[in-house]
């Protein structure tokens, strides 16, 4: 990591974690402080710092020209109008796991918000629940993307998909050992297995199972994001790993100090490190 030159550093109090890109932004979540950060991709600084719920945990969603955090401590989804950098809604709806996943597709939000495995559908006309699915007991990631909303499941090993329009289970497949994080990109799901260090590859249109990649970082924390033609993955004291679709190979690993949370967008990789209290923008080419 040392050797790594970053175009901008975003110095935060607390603990930097959560990401999600809109538009215009970058939006980073810090548990501690009960905020949400608003990043500047054209002036690299810190334009707001916003108070949302306790302890914001399990994801950042960007959808209907607004930010959507969970927050663990008064188990509420905070709503941030982008346009105003306020909350503009608190709805009543817990996240079932602070390591987990919110998710915005073209027709609401998506929270597992009960771990005997309900997958709540959020409206954002109204701000409210107005559907349930019933998804594996304690399923905890979620992501849109490739026509579908997809779940993780760490207990048992599972990536359900859901479609978003029926609100009906369309796919169960059987992946690495405790998949949590989850992405989409080149026609695929990817699953970041913490239980041994690997990533699941998953067909979007068929749900099956492709390869399972050996990343060789087991254990807790990290996340998974697709951007610039390739999967980037990230756990503490390896806060980069990079694959390449076209092989299903890792192509590059970083090692040393910093990550736990990544994003690709902007044309650059957004890396959070949370224990250094900051985040990283970096060239993608650069590495």
């Amino acid at each position: 990591m040392s050797a790594l030159k970053p175009e901008a550093v975003f110095v935060t109090d607390g603990n930097p974690d959560w990401q999600a890109a809109s538009a215009e932004a970058q939006w980073v979540s810090n548990s501690p402080k009960g905020t949400v950060h608003r990043l500047d991709p054209k002036t690299n600084t810190v334009i707001a710092v916003i108070p949302v719920g306790k302890r914001p945990c399990s994801g950042l969603a960007a959808g209907f020209g607004s930010i959507w955090v969970p927050n663990c401590g008064d188990k509420t989804v905070s709503r941030i109008d982008i346009a105003t950098n306020q909350v503009i809604a608190s709805i009543a709806a817990a996240p079932a796991a602070s390591e987990g996943g919110i998710a915005a597709s073209p027709e609401a939000v998506w929270l597992v918000t009960d771990a005997k495995g309900i997958l709540s559908r959020i409206d954002p006309a109204t701000n409210t629940t107005v559907a349930e699915v019933e998804v594996p007991a304690h399923s905890a990631g979620v992501t849109y993307g490739e026509g579908a909303v997809w779940v993780t499941t760490p207990d048992s090993d599972t990536l359900t998909g859901v479609n978003p329009n029926t609100n009906k289970v369309i796919h169960s497949v059987t992946v690495g050992p405790k998949p949590r994080f989850v992405t989409t990109g080149a026609g695929s799901v990817w699953t970041l297995n913490q239980g041994d260090g690997t990533v699941s590859r998953v067909d979007a249109k068929t749900g099956k199972l492709i390869a399972n990649i050996e990343l060789g970082v087991p254990g807790t924390g990290g996340e998974i994001a697709f951007g610039e033609g390739h999967v980037w993955a990230t756990v503490f004291e390896i806060p980069i790993s990079q694959i390449d679709p076209a092989t299903n190979k890792v192509v590059k690993q970083w090692f040393g100090p910093g990550g736990d949370s990544i994003r690709v967008a902007h044309g650059s990789i957004w890396l959070s490190n949370l224990r250094q209290g900051n985040v990283w923008r970096l060239d993608p080419e650069q590495p």
